[in-house]
């Protein structure tokens, strides 16, 4: 029988305070990392997490349009955590890169911003080409998250988000996902990333915390090198 998915430990954020450590570490990385494989100027979206914007992943956007990618925000402020509401917002957002770089796009989502990544794929898959998600959870929405709390707080049924999730896998996601995880991740429980149901994923685990990912070398290896189709 599968262990149960659960909800990080509260001992976990303080795991968090690690993150702190990984923008000096990317720096000293740095040299080896532009050497990692070359993208070819193709467009890609990338989408924050909860409560974050696009200031949370500028450093990763940096660091691949100097790998030749054309590197977008998704520009639509802070990440709020209403997916039915957004989920048409990055669509649109999708579209139009798709449409002006007349191809269609890859898109890196962080944590909550996966999710919406993989949603878009799922309901238009003409868009998109390929997908890498940091720290996603794929299984009960924010139910197996540091974040539920904020969710009962203010009245949301995590159950029925879980249910719902779930659902969501009767339309097959066809597009390639490559699903960074962390077991030291603080904030989602790294067994909630885990995607058994889809045919194209691949997961790929890293030892950093939630708020590291975003920063992390090892990532940023992993990420050039899968859209660069390398690997």
């Amino acid at each position: 029988m599968p262990e149960p998915i659960t909800p990080p430990a509260p001992a976990g954020l303080l795991r968090e305070a690690r993150s702190a450590l990984e923008l000096p570490r990317l720096m000293l990385h740095l040299p080896r990392l532009l050497r990692a494989p070359r993208g070819d100027g193709a467009t890609v979206l990338v989408l924050p997490g909860f409560g974050a914007g696009d200031g949370s992943t500028a450093a990763l956007r940096s660091y691949l349009r100097l790998q030749g990618h054309r590197a977008l925000g998704w520009g639509l402020g802070t990440n709020r955590g209403d997916v039915p509401t957004l989920l048409p917002r990055v669509a649109a957002r999708v579209a139009a890169a798709a449409e002006r770089a007349g191809a269609p796009v890859a898109l890196v989502g962080w944590s909550l911003g996966g999710v919406l990544a993989r949603e878009v794929a799922r309901d238009r898959p003409g868009l998109v080409s390929r997908i890498v998600t940091l720290g996603t959870p794929v299984v009960g929405g924010p139910k197996y998250t540091a974040v539920a709390g904020f969710y009962r707080s203010r009245g949301v049924d995590l159950d029925a988000i879980e249910s719902a999730v779930a659902a969501r896998y009767a339309k097959r996601l066809e597009t390639p996902v490559t699903a960074i995880y962390s077991r030291s991740d603080g904030v989602v429980s790294w067994r909630a990333c885990i995607d058994e149901r889809s045919l194209h994923v691949e997961h790929v685990e890293v030892e950093t915390s939630h708020l590291g990912l975003g920063f992390s070398p090892e990532v940023y290896a992993i990420v050039a090198a899968r859209l660069a189709g390398s690997i």
